[in-house]
């Protein structure tokens, strides 16, 4: 029976277990959204949760503690002073997981875990099409004119034959004692 175990193990020891969600929380709290296993987030969101909780508190104890959890030290104060802002008198539940579906490798199940206050701000990285837009249209050509040079160099190389190169008389003279020392085999008993 399995009365009072509580946690996942996660395939590691204790202390990798707590340095993995010690820099998962770090991630969580700097980015606002990360990707991650289902059982990652679901544990990784019983770790944060009271963290933030405590930071509510603002004092040099509760920094101290959540410092010993978070390894990066702007992130710790940008807990104390914008993330716990923006929570307000939230009473609990920080945290969303969003379940993604399997991972193509080893089918894993994964999820995003997020701040739920932060669920809009977060920017989308801009798509390589929407970049390409944005750039004016001279350094379009411009580029457009490199690749046609790159391949009249590439095609003034291919049309080009290659010069044969002569074996220097030590080469041909092993070729021939080669030729002359090999044996044809013959049959034993004969």
């Amino acid at each position: 029976m399995r009365h009072g175990v509580k946690g996942r193990k996660l395939g590691r020891t204790a202390s990798h277990r707590a340095a993995t969600l010690n820099g998962l929380a770090t991630s969580l709290l700097q980015h606002k959204k990360i990707k991650t296993t289902l059982a990652k987030a679901k544990e990784l969101r019983t770790f944060v949760e009271p963290l933030i909780t405590k930071a509510k508190k603002d004092s040099v104890h509760t920094r101290r503690l959540i410092a010993e959890k978070v390894n990066d030290r702007k992130v710790v104060s940008e807990l104390f002073s914008e993330i716990v802002a923006k929570i307000g008198e939230r009473p609990g539940g920080y945290t969303r997981i969003v379940k993604l579906g399997q991972r193509k490798g080893d089918a894993a199940q994964m999820a995003i875990i997020e701040l739920v206050d932060y669920s809009g701000i977060v920017k989308p990285k801009a798509s390589k099409k929407k970049a390409e837009e944005v750039k004016p249209a001279e350094t379009q050509e411009v580029k457009a004119e490199e690749k046609k040079e790159k391949k009249e160099k590439t095609a003034k190389k291919a049309a080009a034959p290659k010069p044969k190169k002569e074996k220097s008389p030590k080469e041909k003279i092993t070729k021939e004692k080669v030729t002359k020392t090999t044996k044809t085999p013959q049959k034993k008993g004969s």
